[in-house]
C-alpha cells in the first residue's frame, strides 16, 4: 500500500511535528523507517546501510554552526533516496536553519522535520504507527482479502481453482504465478504485460527467493512482485504475487498467499506437469516419442536445441545465477531441471540470440574440481539430443577412468569414450587388436615399460601431446618426458606425429577401462 510523507503527519505520532523545508517532496514514497546514528559521515550514508523510500530518524544532526556537515549530509541522504529527514529531540530545532540548508532541502524535495520535544514520544512510537500504515492500511482485508474469498469460494460458477483465481485476479487487479521447484512455470494468470515472466524468474533467483520462508518483495522493471515458497500435495513450489497498481500493502499480500494456498487444497488442486522438466526427462531416457508429444508445449515457440548437459557437483543456485547471467548476456534460454546434486537441461537458441558460444556457459560453471561437466554441442534437432543424452549416459562410469584429469566432457571425449567402452566389452577381436598396439611395452624386457606405457598414456590422453604438461602431471622435468618419449618412438618404431596417434589413443584408453575392470 502506497504511503507518502504527507501521510505519516497525520499520525498522532506527528502531532508536533513542524515542516522546517522540503515541502516539495511531501508526497515521497515511505516504505520503512530508518536511523542516522552519532559520527555518521556522508560517506557512510552512501552505503548499504540505507535504502530509498526510508524516512531517517535522528537525535544527532549537527547544528547549525556546521553548515557544511548539515548540506553534505542532506545531500548524501536525498542521493540514497530517502523520503524525509525527522528530527528528534534534543537536535530537533525549528529556527536557526540557514537559507542554505533550507533551499537545498527544497531543490531536493527532501522534507526535514522537526518533532519539538514531546516526553510521552518514543522512537517505538513513530515506528510501530508508521509501518503498521505501511505494512496494512486503514482498509486491510475489506477489499483484496474479502473479494478474492468471494471468487475462491464460488463453487456454483466456477469448477476449478484456475477458474476461480482466474477472475480473482482480473477483480482484484493482481497476477499469479505458480512455479516448480526448478522455477518452471505450471500455471500462471497474466492481467497485465509490464515484464516478462521469464524476466521475473531471473531476478527472482538472483535474489534467492527460494532461501526465505517469508515472502520477499521484488521490483521487476516496474512490476511490485511478492514471492514466497508454497507446498501443493506435498510437493514444493515456489509463487509470486504481482500487485499491478502497488494497491495493496505487504501485509494484505501475505494474506492473500496464505488464502490462495488453502483454497488449492479446498479446490484439490493439482499443477499440471512441468512440461520442459519432463520433456527433458523423455529425452534423458530415450523416449523420443513421448519427447516428440511433449515439444510443442515444452518449447511452443520452436526454439532450436543448441546444446544440451549433464553437471554434477555443483551447488545448485550458483549454478543457476550463472546461467541466468550468460541467458543475459547471450539472449539464449537455458531450460535445466535438479535432481539430487545433478544438474541436467539444454541450451536453447532465442530470436536474435548472439553468437557466443555454448562453451562459454560451461567453462564458466567448472569453478570448483568436484564440479564435473557432459555437454554435446551442436545437436542435431529432437532426434540428436536423445541421442547426446544416451551418449552421456552410457560413458557417465567410465569417462573419469579414461580421463582422470578432466571435469569438462564434450562430445569428443565422450564419443571416444563410448567407442572404448564397446571395445572393452563387446568385442574380444578388436579389443585384441588394440592392445597388440601396445602389446611391446608389456613384453618388453625392460624394467621401465610399465613406467614408459604411462607416459604414454598420459601424453596422449590427458596432457594433450604437450610435454611440458605431461611433466608437470608425473611431477618430473621437461627432459626426462622427452628421453621417455624418444625411447617409446623406438619401440613403437613409428612416430608419435604422424597418424597413429588415434589408434594408440583408442588402445590406452581401453588400457585404462580394463585396469578398473581388473579391479572390480
Amino acid at each position: 500500500m502506497k504511503m507518502t510523507v504527507r501521510d505519516c503527519l497525520e499520525l498522532p505520532a506527528f502531532k508536533k511535528a513542524v515542516i522546517i523545508s522540503g515541502k516539495q517532496g511531501l508526497d515521497n514514497r515511505v516504505r520503512a523507517v530508518s536511523f542516522l546514528e552519532s559520527g555518521y559521515s556522508p560517506d557512510q550514508i552512501q552505503s548499504n546501510r540505507y535504502r530509498s523510500d526510508e524516512m531517517i530518524l535522528s537525535a544527532f544532526f549537527p547544528d547549525g554552526s556546521n553548515e557544511e556537515t548539515q548540506l553534505q549530509l542532506i545531500r548524501s541522504i536525498a542521493k540514497e533516496g530517502g523520503a524525509a529527514l525527522v528530527l528528534m529531540p534534543p537536535a530537533a530545532i525549528s529556527e536557526g536553519w540557514t537559507q542554505h540548508v533550507i533551499n537545498l532541502s527544497n531543490d531536493l524535495k527532501l522534507p526535514i522535520i522537526s518533532i519539538q520535544d514531546d516526553h510521552e514520544l518514543a522512537y517505538s512510537d513513530i515506528i510501530n504507527q508508521v509501518m503498521e500504515q505501511v505494512l496494512y492500511g486503514d482498509n486491510f482485508g475489506n477489499r483484496l482479502i474479502t473479494n478474492t474469498i468471494y471468487h475462491l469460494l464460488n463453487f456454483e460458477k466456477h469448477s476449478n481453482f484456475q477458474s476461480a483465481v482466474r477472475e480473482a485476479a482480473i477483480n482484484n487487479n493482481f497476477q499469479i504465478v505458480i512455479l516448480s521447484e526448478d522455477f518452471n512455470p505450471v500455471f500462471s494468470v497474466e492481467t497485465r504485460h509490464r515484464t516478462t515472466i521469464a524476466e521475473a524468474i531471473r531476478v527472482g533467483i538472483e535474489r534467492d527467493v527460494d532461501k526465505s520462508a517469508v515472502y520477499t518483495r521484488i521490483d521487476v522493471d516496474g512490476a511490485l512482485t511478492y514471492w514466497g515458497p508454497v507446498n501443493i500435495n506435498g510437493d514444493k513450489h515456489y509463487m509470486f504475487i504481482v500487485d499491478n497498481e502497488d494497491s495493496y500493502s505487504p501485509g494484505e499480500i501475505t494474506k492473500l498467499a496464505e488464502i490462495l494456498e488453502i483454497a488449492m487444497g479446498m479446490w484439490k488442486y493439482s499443477p499440471i506437469k512441468d512440461s520442459k522438466a519432463e520433456f527433458i526427462k523423455a529425452l534423458r531416457r530415450g523416449n523420443k516419442s513421448l519427447a516428440y508429444c511433449l515439444k510443442d508445449e515444452a518449447l511452443p515457440d520452436g526454439d532450436e536445441i543448441l546444446s544440451v548437459f549433464c553437471i554434477s557437483g555443483i551447488e545448485r543456485d550458483e549454478c543457476f545465477k550463472t546461467m541466468i547471467a550468460f541467458e543475459k548476456r547471450t539472449n539464449h534460454e537455458v531450460v535445466k531441471i535438479h535432481e539430487g546434486d545433478e544438474i541436467y537441461g539444454m541450451i536453447l537458441k532465442g530470436q536474435g540470440a548472439a553468437s557466443e558460444s555454448c562453451t562459454e556457459l560451461y567453462n564458466e560453471l567448472q569453478k570448483d574440481e568436484g564440479t564435473i561437466i557432459f555437454h554435446v554441442t551442436a545437436v542435431n534437432g529432437l532426434e540428436g539430443s536423445a541421442d547426446a543424452y544416451q551418449l552421456i549416459n552410457e560413458t557417465w562410469p567410465f569417462i573419469q577412468y579414461i580421463f582422470p584429469h578432466k571435469n569438462i566432457f564434450t562430445k569428443y571425449e565422450l564419443t571416444l569414450a563410448s567407442n572404448c567402452i564397446n571395445i572393452s566389452i563387446k568385442s574380444d577381436y578388436l579389443k585384441k587388436n588394440y592392445m597388440d598396439l601396445i602389446a611391446p611395452f608389456k613384453t618388453s624386457k625392460e624394467t621401465k615399460g610399465k613406467q614408459l606405457l604411462e607416459t604414454l598414456e598420459i601424453f596422449i590422453l590427458d596432457a594433450g601431446m604437450s610435454t611440458s604438461k605431461t611433466a608437470k602431471l608425473m611431477d618430473i622435468h621437461t627432459n626426462t618426458v622427452q628421453y621417455r618419449l624418444k625411447r617409446i618412438q623406438e619401440i613403437l618404431q613409428a612416430d608419435l606425429g604422424t597418424s597413429i596417434i588415434p589408434g594408440l589413443a583408442v588402445a590406452l584408453a581401453v588400457e585404462r577401462i580394463e585396469k578398473i575392470t581388473r579391479m572390480l
